[in-house]
């Protein structure tokens, strides 16, 4: 078993990121719930954001949406996080919610439309290179209702041609990191419906064209432990969207609805150095807490991730490795069920003590009166969110 020294030098150095959205008010699509104290701008949204990484200690960039995070001046926005004690982390593009992409942005047939959405991409290699961004975030909703509907070739043809264009506006550290979702909108065909698709594109574009995994992107009963095993050996993981899911893509709190696969996949990411910064893979949540307070299920996602991290470093590697090549298959089993089962919120709770933090960042946060301060002054003005 790693030694508790090594287990808190791996833990000292994870890095979560936050998604601007999540501060803001969201829902379902039948209702958007309005919330006391939500951000009515980017720049409030960093604020809150700074809390959750106040109290973790673990959570120092947010995510930012365009144009959900639209400003006049974005060098000044990313000066103003770096006030707050963050930076500004991947630069996500929406490229599916204007009436023009009603049949596609990227793989529209429309030739004019494709221009248009290629263009909003571009826009945000621009947002990255004021902001210091390393990450152009992209997920399409672009696919079909209906067999016939449109080419479905024809359509990856104009995807891969957007995609190059775009990757050949990177420059420097900069990196397009692709997600992919097996449906929804879309729901005959999606046209990066799954890890294989973007992995294809990717590996297509080049070196710093890398997956997103999503974890509420997949079909019920998919393993998406051995994705992200398969992408880190081929060194093409690029990036998490942490979230959880019952039925499809409910962006629940991670770790909500099934605890054992979020340490299944943190197993496989330390097995295969995913936690090591030189693999460079980002691990950020994606989720809309649409009926629990936000910033609290912002501190309690990164909790749920550093609680499976550290279960996943205390599996012994090298009595699982001898079970496995023994063909011990109940004994392989039960070293990594004896790392699960253990209690680590100790481990945790001392560490951020170590590190200056409150043991319990739920708690400290409940006490520090943020809350009360930010419903009564955010009074007036457009909450921030997405409408349904």
């Amino acid at each position: 078993m790693a030694s508790t020294a090594a287990v808190r030098a791996a833990l000292k150095t994870q890095r979560i990121e936050t998604p601007s959205w999540a501060y803001g008010n969201s829902g379902t699509r039948f209702k958007v719930f309005a919330q006391q104290g939500v951000p009515r701008d980017p720049f409030e949204k960093l604020a809150d954001a700074a809390q959750v990484h106040a109290f973790t200690g673990g959570a120092p960039s947010v995510s930012l949406h365009i144009p959900w995070d639209k400003v006049d001046d974005y060098a000044a926005l990313a000066k103003h996080a770096e006030g707050l004690g963050v930076r500004i982390g991947a630069i996500n593009s929406n490229v599916f919610q204007d009436d023009d992409y009603m049949l596609g942005s990227v793989t529209n047939p429309d030739p004019r439309i494709r221009r248009k959405a290629t263009d909003h991409l571009l826009e945000c290699v621009d947002i990255m290179d004021a902001t210091g961004s390393r990450d152009l975030k992209l997920w399409f909703s672009d696919g079909t209702n209906y067999p016939g509907q449109d080419d479905i070739r024809a359509r990856q043809d104009r995807l891969a041609e957007a995609l190059a264009e775009v990757y050949t506006r990177l420059t420097g550290e900069q990196r397009m990191i692709l997600e992919y979702k097996f449906f929804e909108p879309a729901f005959y065909t999606t046209d990066v419906p799954d890890w294989g698709t973007a992995y294809a594109h990717c590996l297509k574009l080049g070196e710093r064209a890398k997956v997103v995994v999503d974890t509420g992107h997949h079909a019920p009963g998919t393993n998406i432990e051995f994705i992200v095993a398969f992408l880190l050996r081929e060194g093409k993981l690029g990036a998490f969207d942490f979230n959880s899911r019952f039925y499809a893509d409910d962006d629940l709190m991670v770790g909500a609805a099934d605890p054992f696969q979020l340490f299944r996949i943190m197993h496989e990411v330390v097995r295969g150095g995913g936690l090591e910064a030189a693999t460079e893979v980002a691990f950020m949540l994606d989720q809309c807490h649409n009926i629990e307070p936000k910033i609290p299920g912002q501190i309690r996602s990164v909790m749920n991730v550093q609680e499976a991290t550290a279960k996943a470093l205390l599996v012994d590697a090298d009595a699982l490795a001898a079970a496995q090549q023994s063909g011990d298959v109940l004994g392989a089993n039960a070293v990594l069920m004896d790392a699960y089962n253990t209690d680590v919120r100790p481990l945790l709770a001392d560490l951020r003590e170590e590190l200056g933090l409150a043991a319990d960042p739920m708690a400290a946060y409940a006490a520090s009166s943020y809350a009360e301060r930010i419903k009564a002054e955010r009074v007036g003005g457009s909450q921030a969110g997405w409408g349904a």
